[in-house]
């Protein structure tokens, strides 16, 4: 049997996808994911995963690509030329996999699984509904359950990824350390450089080692937030690299973004700076000890802003640095 998970959206979306792509893997021959440019690392790094096809949808992301016959035309032959014989369309609870599905039927896949509030006429063979409130990660695998790919024995259901266990001393020096990740796809999830840069002069002066880490586009930020207290490895390292640096810390402080599910995916505690626009109940890091920060209940809470639409942004910006160095000798004690 050939199987097909799509997944089109950003980094962190798909590794919440991991553990049902496992369990498709666990009885399917050979799986392939259908994911965005955005996740395409991510989906390289999953266990299970034979082939990774890569496509921008014109319904997903914050920059959306207008809708093109030609390009929809390649991708439908793309997914034929992968001779999937069953497909789970994985989705955020706010989306329809509708779009996706009828792709899929154009290519020929028979059989199609999918959550769907709305009434999908021919496109599905399994309309499941998914919990309320259900984690992202959760809900995945519930999909997967219901299209006849239960979670595998032995399979804790957590997040993983391919990855250097012994961590990247390389590029962190040797010794335990902590790591830093100040930025976000979006400004409404972000804590201000300014705190940032306070919690890894309080940090450094507790006894922790801070490892600053970001993108290539987000130098400015790193080399900000790291000062002379930190180690910048702002644009140093690719997904693999990232999770291998990740893996090697003690605890990981990050707000609601892909490094986040990251640092859940190679087991490491994570203080979740996390901006209530979307509900923590269904994005926070899954499956390892954690620290949640931020006001759950302000007035952003569940708009999907990507602005902050409150002036000052208090959801996070009254969390305190000494409120971020509590938590993660909270984190590193109980690990102990």
């Amino acid at each position: 049997m050939r199987a097909l998970v799509v997944r089109l959206d950003s980094f962190g979306d798909v590794l919440l996808a991991g553990p049902a792509v496992r369990a498709v893997a666990h009885r399917a021959d050979r799986v392939a994911v259908l994911c965005g440019p955005r996740g395409a690392p991510a989906a390289r790094m999953l266990p299970g995963v034979d082939e990774v096809l890569v496509w921008d949808a014109p319904w997903v992301g914050f920059t959306p690509p207008p809708v093109d016959r030609a390009d929809v035309d390649r991708v439908v032959n793309r997914i034929a030329a992968a001779r999937a014989d069953t497909a789970l369309v994985l989705t955020s609870y706010h989306q329809s996999p509708l779009p996706a599905a009828l792709l899929l039927r154009m290519a020929g896949v028979r059989h199609i699984a999918a959550d769907s509030v709305d009434f999908p006429g021919a496109l599905l063979d399994v309309r499941h509904r998914r919990a309320p409130h259900a984690h992202e990660a959760e809900a995945a695998l519930d999909l997967a359950e219901a299209a006849g790919f239960p979670r595998p024995p032995g399979d804790d259901g957590r997040l993983r990824v391919h990855h250097a266990a012994g961590g990247a001393p390389e590029l962190t020096g040797p010794g335990p350390y902590v790591v830093v990740h100040p930025g976000a796809s979006v400004a409404a999830r972000r804590w201000s450089p300014a705190r940032c840069a306070q919690a890894v002069r309080l940090l450094a002066a507790a006894g922790h080692r801070v490892v600053v880490t970001g993108g290539p586009d987000e130098r400015e930020l790193t080399a900000l937030v790291a000062g002379r207290h930190g180690l910048d490895l702002g644009g140093r390292t690719r997904p693999p690299e990232l999770a291998a640096v990740l893996a090697g810390a003690g605890a990981v402080v990050t707000g609601n973004t892909g490094p986040s599910h990251l640092a859940a995916a190679v087991g490491t505690p994570v203080v979740s700076l996390f901006s209530p626009v979307v509900p923590a109940e269904r994005w926070g890091p899954y499956g390892v000890p954690q620290v949640l920060l931020g006001d759950q209940r302000a007035p952003c809470a569940d708009s999907r802003a990507r602005e902050c639409p409150v002036p000052g942004h208090p959801c996070l910006n009254e969390v305190t640095a000494e409120d971020v160095v509590a938590a993660v000798e909270k984190l590193l004690e109980a690990d102990e």
